[in-house]
């Protein structure tokens, strides 16, 4: 089984990058929340991954750290109705501590807008993880992280400024996280506030 994947960035988008490591191109499905933390193309690239094989095909899943694969692990394993595309359109629209805080406190209404979700599937989802998640914060993986998940980045940035406005947290998150799928990993904080705020 593939648990993690070194090379050089190729290719980068909001949802999608190439690695190339060892003359073989990987393409390998990441989040929002690791693509903002992707270095240049053509830099060296560290992801921690999770394969989903199928008799119709095999995709590859990246993450910048061992919390976000896990997450991502525990609702494609444990929530019935969720496979591997769902859950990642989940953690790219609300951060991982959004989405543990959210379970945690039974919050279905917030869930519910994650794409592909309904209220039936937030609240297994509820029902599921609720004594599975914790809100410890992760470690950087070794080797060649992306990121270390506690740096600032351009959306965290954006985030906290949407706060400092008057946005509740989980609001300012999910406009941030459609503002980056919108402009691209590429975007400024400044940037990503506009498109957030509509502008």
């Amino acid at each position: 089984m593939i648990v993690s994947l070194r090379g050089k960035l190729i290719q980068a988008g909001v949802l999608k990058v190439v690695i190339e490591a060892h003359g073989v191109g990987y393409e390998v499905n990441i989040p929002v929340t690791t693509a903002e933390r992707l270095p240049a193309v053509g830099a060296d690239v560290f992801l921690l991954t999770y394969p989903v094989f199928r008799e119709d095909g095999q995709s590859l899943y990246g993450f910048s750290t061992t919390e976000e694969r896990d997450f991502f692990s525990l609702l494609v394993e444990k929530v019935s109705g969720i496979g591997p595309k769902i859950a990642l359109n989940i953690l790219s629209r609300l951060s991982l501590s959004v989405l543990r805080d959210a379970i945690s406190r039974g919050d279905v209404a917030l869930l519910a807008q994650c794409p592909g979700i309904g209220k039936k599937t937030a609240e297994r989802l509820v029902i599921e993880l609720r004594d599975k998640v914790g809100l410890e914060n992760p470690a950087a993986p070794n080797g060649l992280p992306v990121s270390n998940s506690n740096q600032p980045t351009p959306a965290t940035d954006a985030i906290a400024a949407l706060i400092v406005l008057g946005n509740k947290p989980a609001d300012a998150d999910k406009a941030v996280r459609a503002a980056l799928v919108k402009l691209g990993p590429s975007a400024t904080a400044d940037q990503l506030v506009k498109a957030a705020l509509g502008r």
